[in-house]
């Protein structure tokens, strides 16, 4: 089963008068759904619009895997393992929460930031429950991630692959029990009815298999999420 989300129907959030703009895919914060509060592992993708100077101040996470991936702009991320780094367009940021950790994030650059982060809840197929907070926090930043690349997450059944089509470019999209396929860039058309997707909007699909993604009008970006696991509690 295939369903589109468009990103104009994201549930909005942020601090206008702080300088954020947040729109949320799923059930998030003060925004809840409970027909939609997540996708195979992925209980978050939350696009994030910082002005300059805006950010988020210190605050906590556990037990969730969080990956980033800046759209424009440039992300500064502190920690307080006492690890600083700036993320920019081409990179993967990805913190494993663990048993806790607290984090700063902001718009380190003199233009706009746009950048999209997805949580994931651990959890492995055939097995136990596995908990985040089992581990110590983890972080780690890939720099300009090859096309095609799989980024696999620690801890769940999870893989993120970054593809950049060329004009009528294609690319099949995982074969998977879950599979999100999110449109970064540009404009792509994807599966049998040739659903067109702008930037933003996005695709979620049960048991995908042999569907394929194709830029329309133009390169186009995206990100789709391989996943044959759901969260694991307890």
């Amino acid at each position: 089963m295939l369903q589109v989300w468009r990103g104009s129907d994201r549930y909005r959030g942020g601090d206008e008068a702080a300088g954020i703009d947040t729109r949320h895919a799923f059930s998030f914060s003060g925004f809840y759904d409970p027909d939609n509060v997540g996708f195979g592992q992925l209980v978050a993708c939350n696009e994030e619009r910082l002005a300059p100077g805006a950010g988020f101040p210190e605050h906590p996470h556990r037990d969730v895997e969080i990956v980033t991936w800046v759209v424009e702009g440039e992300l500064e991320h502190v920690d307080s393992t006492g690890r600083t780094s700036r993320v920019r367009p081409g990179d993967v940021q990805r913190m494993g929460a663990g048993r806790g950790v607290r984090h700063v994030e902001r718009n380190a650059g003199p233009g706009p930031l746009c950048f999209l982060q997805m949580w994931l809840v651990p959890g492995l197929r055939g097995g136990a429950p596995q908990g985040g907070a089992a581990h110590e926090p983890e972080y780690e930043v890939v720099r300009g991630i090859a096309d095609g690349t799989p980024f696999a997450v620690p801890r769940t059944e999870a893989v993120m692959h970054v593809r950049r089509l060329g004009q009528d470019g294609r690319t099949a999209v995982p074969d998977a029990a879950w599979a999100y396929v999110h449109v970064v860039r540009g404009t792509a058309v994807i599966g049998p009815s040739g659903e067109r997707l702008a930037a933003g909007d996005a695709v979620r699909v049960t048991d995908a298999r042999d569907l394929e993604a194709r830029a329309a009008g133009g390169p186009a970006e995206l990100l789709m999420w391989e996943m044959h696991a759901e969260p694991g509690y307890g």
